[in-house]
């Protein structure tokens, strides 16, 4: 789903630059979202809230995707691959539990990928596996996995799959993972809550508790933060918002990098927009620059594809289809549409999606296009839209770290299927070096651009917002994980 973010003013990669001397180690820490979870098991798709929440604090992995954007390990003790690429050998770390006290073993390794793999998950990231043979588990604290194909990002990938106990059942309301948090309380509509677990393998916490506690607009959120209800707001949804906190010493403002695109998905399945030609018309008549000004008033990036500038595979790509209304009515004419037609752009009833829908309808009409907007909410959206494909356009920000791979799956929502990208994509993934990979990707970036899959109209810029009082979370939208373990709040 969507990991709305703004950039700001003087940062750093981790936080704030001068950490308080003294901190209060059993502090609460209370931070705001708009993105509750539906469920606190991310198997079922559109997991942005409870990922936000749970990745790096609850749950973790044989890798972390760290702030900054690389790959550490973290469960993992030490790894090697066969000389195809075929195997890998992982070493788990020893002495780590789970917080029902169970001691991690290389079966609920086994488990937690194969949850994912299994044919009723519906992970956005099931596709990055599926080169996976099958898993061994020799010992204890070995894993080896066998791939029918190089895959050169295997501990990329694998620093999306939570290590579950195998014991623990259905955990879409629970949990029992390894983190530096367990959950305390869960209150749908109001709050998820988490405390430091004492028994816990790495460093401990910073801060005794922490609350997530969630809003349904980006005003009552602001105005939670001036009222001193929470502490921190993960990333701020308006830039009209900032004059309340900037200036101010009770506030910092700081900036960090998004990898959050707001994307007009279209269903390339269905007419008119399984025809490229329509396809392009409808970006050229969309003055992305004018319409990145109107939504964040000079704040985030226009970029022209999926892929951001965190990517290795990036691309200026704002010149393939530039805003050109005169060469988009030409082309509806070559399309067959010449007197324009009509579609339905299904809507995220929450900011900023509302008042691009708005812009969005206004640019096509000049080039007679009719646009019903149609409002849904979240759990709509991800019922119909990414489950069932009933759907024309819709509106939505995808918030993933190297997500150009949904692009090579004709079976993801937005139904994009050109055999080319398929194969660059897949290819790449058995690329003998991190070059191959990067020459394919961006070849493949360079394709889906020329295609106009959907029309990207900007790359979120990323501000999080604290009282002053408070240090040491994480800057950077990368995949809407939000590390609240070095989290400090003054005394």
């Amino acid at each position: 789903m969507s990991f709305l973010a703004v950039a700001g003013i003087g940062a750093t990669a981790t936080g704030p630059a001068v950490f308080a001397a003294d901190y209060d180690a059993d502090a609460t820490i209370n931070i705001g979202s708009l993105y509750e979870p539906q469920s606190l098991d991310n198997v079922g798709g559109g997991v942005q809230g409870i990922h936000e929440a749970f990745y790096g604090n609850v749950y973790e992995s044989l890798f972390k995707l760290t702030d900054g954007g690389s790959v550490e390990k973290l469960l993992v003790d030490d790894y090697s691959m066969s000389d195809d690429g075929l195997t890998y050998t992982f070493k788990l770390k020893p002495g780590i539990v789970f917080h029902s006290g169970d001691p991690l073993t290389s079966a609920d390794v086994k488990f937690s990928i194969e949850r994912i793999m299994a044919p009723d998950s519906k992970s956005s990231r099931k596709s990055s596996l599926k080169t996976i043979a099958s898993i061994d588990t020799p010992d204890d604290l070995t894993v080896v996995i066998h791939l029918s194909s190089r895959s050169i990002s295997l501990p990329y990938y694998l620093s999306y799959i939570w290590i579950v106990n195998d014991t623990a059942g259905d955990i879409s309301a629970k949990e029992d993972g390894t983190g530096p948090y367990e959950l305390d309380s869960w209150r749908r509509g109001s709050y998820l809550a988490m405390k430091r677990f004492d028994k816990y393998w790495g460093t401990p916490a910073t801060n005794a508790n922490v609350v997530f506690k969630y809003f349904s607009d980006a005003t009552a959120l602001n105005n939670a933060l001036l009222t001193n209800a929470i502490d921190i707001i993960t990333s701020v949804q308006s830039p009209d918002s900032l004059g309340q906190f900037t200036n101010n010493p009770q506030f910092t403002v700081e900036e960090g990098k998004s990898t959050t695109k707001e994307v007009l998905a279209f269903n390339d399945r269905v007419a008119p927009f399984d025809n490229v030609e329509v396809r392009k018309a409808v970006s050229r008549a969309i003055d992305k620059k004018k319409l990145l000004n109107a939504i964040w008033g000079g704040y985030g990036t226009l970029i022209g594809s999926f892929v951001p500038p965190t990517d290795p595979w990036y691309v200026d790509l704002n010149g393939v289809d530039p805003y050109d209304p005169a060469s988009a009515k030409d082309m509806l004419a070559k399309a067959g549409y010449a007197d324009g037609f009509s579609f339905t752009l299904d809507t995220p009833n929450y900011d900023p999606h509302p008042l691009v829908a708005q812009v969005v309808k206004t640019d096509l009409a000049k080039v007679g296009i009719d646009v019903k907007i149609n409002i849904i909410t979240a759990n709509e959206w991800f019922n119909k839209i990414y489950k069932q494909h009933d759907f024309e356009a819709t509106l939505q920000e995808h918030v993933n770290h190297r997500d150009i791979l949904f692009y090579g799956n004709p079976d993801f929502y937005w139904g994009y299927n050109n055999p080319k990208v398929v194969d660059l994509i897949a290819s790449s993934e058995t690329a003998g070096s991190e070059a191959e990979q990067v020459e394919k990707l961006t070849e493949a970036n360079k394709q889906i651009a020329e295609d106009a899959a959907s029309v990207w109209l900007y790359l979120n810029p990323q501000i999080v917002v604290s009282r002053s009082n408070v240090s040491g979370y994480p800057l950077n939208g990368l995949n809407s994980q939000f590390f609240a373990y070095d989290i400090k709040k003054d005394d």
